[in-house]
């Protein structure tokens, strides 16, 4: 499998012929790679909240483009159907989906909206993704670890409007993957960037910064 950040909260995933993007959040994003027209075609696409900087325009724009489908909670799942995408799944804390033969499962996060915001759970690829969405450090990521033994986790670290480097250290101590891949830093100047929480977590686990439009290997990451 690969994993593309597209700056913020944005990554692209591959496996098997099949995309999924999450939170593509690329107009006004100054660290965003490419806009819309760089993006390759979409099979699924997952927006954990309502916010502007995860995405839901674009994931509208990119699912009519490609005839992908839209994941998100029951109020996100509204609102698309709304604007026209003839292929949304909604969903809601706790519940399972399954898009495309990939299992996706609404987890709980801690943060504000008109609609309430989610984490996913993803099982894809031969991997187990767990992309929190926007949100603070709470003690129950240990039983989203327990329940799921997520490989990958994809982990906001900028502070502000999520968690700041110490709890994110602890996030991580929580839920034990094998790769950290951090997110929502360095933005805009407001956020936090990468150095503290490097600094806090040091080598005590895998963890890979990317630089916006970077792809890797997940085989690279975890040998």
């Amino acid at each position: 499998m690969k994993i593309t950040w597209l700056g913020h909260s944005g990554f692209m995933l591959e496996a098997e012929e099949t995309r999924v993007l999450i939170d593509p959040f690329l107009e006004g994003n100054p660290k965003a790679p490419y806009g819309i027209e760089g993006v390759p075609k979409i099979d699924v696409i997952l927006v954990t909240h309502s916010h502007e900087d995860h995405g839901l325009n674009e994931a509208i724009r990119i699912a009519k483009r490609d005839n992908a489908t839209i994941v998100g909670m029951h109020e996100v799942h509204l609102s698309v159907q709304e604007a026209g995408v003839s292929q949304a799944v909604g969903g809601n804390i706790g519940g399972t989906v399954t898009v495309n033969s990939i299992p996706i499962t609404f987890v709980q996060a801690f943060h504000s909206g008109i609609a309430n915001p989610c984490g996913f759970v993803v099982s894809f690829g031969n991997e187990v993704l767990y992309h929190t969405g926007d949100t603070g450090l709470f003690g129950d990521m240990a039983l989203i670890a327990e329940l799921y033994h997520p490989t990958i986790f994809f982990c906001p670290i900028g502070s502000v409007y999520t968690m700041d480097a110490k709890q994110a250290d602890r996030a991580v101590e929580l839920v034990q993957p094998r790769v950290v891949i951090p997110m929502h830093f360095g933005t805009f100047p407001v956020l936090d960037d990468e150095t503290k929480f490097l600094d806090l977590v040091g080598d005590r686990y895998r963890v890979e910064v990317f630089k916006p439009g970077e792809t890797k290997e997940i085989g690279q990451m975890v040998e």
